[in-house]
């Protein structure tokens, strides 16, 4: 049944992802042909429809930069003062580098202890040396773990004038030197001139020996490494930032993040409010060029009052996450996968895309999610399980564990989150979520290929090879019970998976994960 139809059908019933069956549409292509690039907003495109959640047990800097580096961003969430969420946000955007607009200077005069502290507590190896110590000062010379020693007596006491390397032994480049014919920087070229020189670094500066610019050769590295990492204009990594929707500290936040940032994303369980609708306005007004996206909503006229106060993107979903308690504790919601096709069905007539946020435990949910009509989608617990993730790690009967807990949670909601709730004024606080553990998954950058790959796959039986082919083409039907059970290993003593085997005790129990009987992998 096509997919309009389907819904038309069940109007006034609210499904999940789980409810749902894609059927397998004629293929004529490869699954190396399958390209997951996609919007995030308006403006903004990614190299995978993977967004991280804006949980304080998901995404700091860490995991921005390991999702990033995949071809998808990482929102920061904001359990924190506004300077150390800008300063996560720098985290991501001096990481990886075309070029470091902003480089981390000192003065002539600073010592080797200075130094020594910025490379263990920011890992910068390189320091330029600039006549004031400010990014925009003459260029006078450039300092590395090269050049000086533990074994040398009271080294740290030494000034970096008398250790670093002076300009006139740098190779440099002017600005103008790097570009192209038409004027636009050309980091190729650029990239080239510090291979090159055999050097870790390349200061670009300009006629006045003015530092601009630093290229360094980890830089180039990670580029090779990471083709499809998501990038903004300056070839730094993208990265967005939550924001809370009490309007003045909303505005102090945004601006303090506005020259750092590429998105924020307004982080409330109920976003169909005027405070948000305010506060979209506010910021496109202020800050024009930053992209805003609103949520959380499940309805269709919410996304119209949010598009229409200027959101470049509607984030969706209510109650429907694991640690999620918000269709429990007010009986307010909506099926995720009827939330996504509705609202994603309004706001395509506006050119604004879905981030589908809740209900994802798996490559098929986010198969289902975009074929739905959602851009991207958003994760907590897939990626609170890896270990750039920052909750706490344990180890419980034999297995490796990470903390994850809902921003509704008492915890969080301690924390500062209760805003998202609009609970912070209140005596007495009802949590909307929960603090649980998840078993975890190892490194991002062989997790998400791994997820990635099972939407691919998924995509190749549907026979589409991108996301912008799925509009209005897909067949789907609704799956019942037994249909749900016969789609899972059953009928099996026992099993094998991600190295873990698992025993089920009954075809009755078998759609529990509670009931499963796991042996630890030894």
């Amino acid at each position: 049944m096509k997919i309009e139809h389907f819904f038309q059908l069940f109007s006034g019933t609210s499904l999940t992802y789980d409810d749902l069956i894609l059927l397998p549409q004629f293929v004529d292509f490869s699954i190396e042909e399958i390209n997951l690039s996609t919007r995030l907003t308006r403006e903004i495109f990614l190299n995978s429809p993977i967004v991280s959640s804006p949980m304080d047990t998901v995404t700091e800097s860490e995991l921005a930069i390991a999702i990033a580096l995949q071809g998808g961003i990482g929102m920061i969430h904001y359990n924190m003062t506004p300077e150390e969420q800008r300063q996560e946000a720098l985290k991501v955007k001096r990481f990886k580098n075309g070029f470091i607009s902003e480089p981390i200077t000192l003065p002539p005069e600073a010592s080797i202890k200075e130094v020594i502290k910025i490379r263990q507590e920011q890992g910068y190896s390189t320091i330029p040396i600039t006549e004031d110590g400010s990014p925009r000062s003459r260029l006078l010379g450039m300092i590395s773990k090269y050049d000086y020693s533990s074994l040398t007596p009271d080294y740290q006491k030494n000034l970096v004038k008398e250790r670093m390397v002076p300009v006139n032994h740098l190779p440099c480049a002017t600005f103008e030197e790097l570009c192209d014919k038409d004027g636009h920087f050309d980091l190729r070229h650029a990239n080239e001139k510090l291979l090159e020189a055999h050097s870790a670094a390349l200061p670009i500066i300009d006629k006045d020996g003015k530092l601009l610019y630093l290229i360094t050769r980890s830089d180039v590295d990670k580029h090779q490494n990471f083709p499809n990492a998501a990038l903004d204009a300056a070839n730094s990594l993208l990265v967005g930032a939550a924001v809370e929707t009490w309007k003045s500290k909303a505005e102090a936040r945004i601006e303090i993040l506005s020259n750092v940032v590429d998105v924020i994303i307004f982080d409330t369980s109920q976003g169909y409010t005027q405070y948000e609708i305010d506060l979209i306005r506010w910021t496109k007004h202020h800050h024009p060029h930053l992209q805003v996206i609103g949520g959380n909503v499940v309805t269709e006229e919410a996304c119209e009052a949010l598009i229409k106060a200027g959101a470049d993107a509607i984030r969706v979903g209510m109650g429907s996450g694991s640690i999620c308690t918000t269709q429990e504790v007010g009986g307010i919601g909506r099926g995720q996968a009827t939330a996504v096709y509705a609202c994603a069905s309004t706001c395509r007539k506006h050119g604004v895309p879905v981030i589908a946020d809740g209900g994802i435990s798996k490559s098929s949910d986010i198969v289902k999610a975009l074929a739905l009509g959602a851009e991207t989608v958003m994760l907590g617990s897939l990626l609170a399980s890896t270990d750039e993730a920052p909750g706490r790690s344990q180890i419980k009967d034999g297995i490796r564990l990470k903390e994850y807990r809902g921003m509704g949670s008492s915890q969080a909601m301690e924390k500062g989150s209760s805003v998202r709730y609009g609970t912070h004024q209140s005596k007495i606080r009802m949590p909307e979520g929960v603090a649980g553990l998840v078993p975890s998954r190892g490194s991002i950058s062989e997790w998400i290929p791994c997820l990635l790959q099972g939407v691919k796959q998924g995509f190749h039986k549907l026979g589409f090879a991108a996301i912008t082919d799925l509009e209005g083409k897909i067949q789907i039907e609704k799956r019942s019970e037994e249909a749900k059970r016969e789609g899972q290993v059953h009928h099996l003593y026992e099993y094998h998976l991600d190295s873990q085997p698992q025993l089920e005790k009954t075809k009755e129990t078998s759609l529990n994960p509670k009931k499963y009987f796991t042996i630890p992998h030894s």
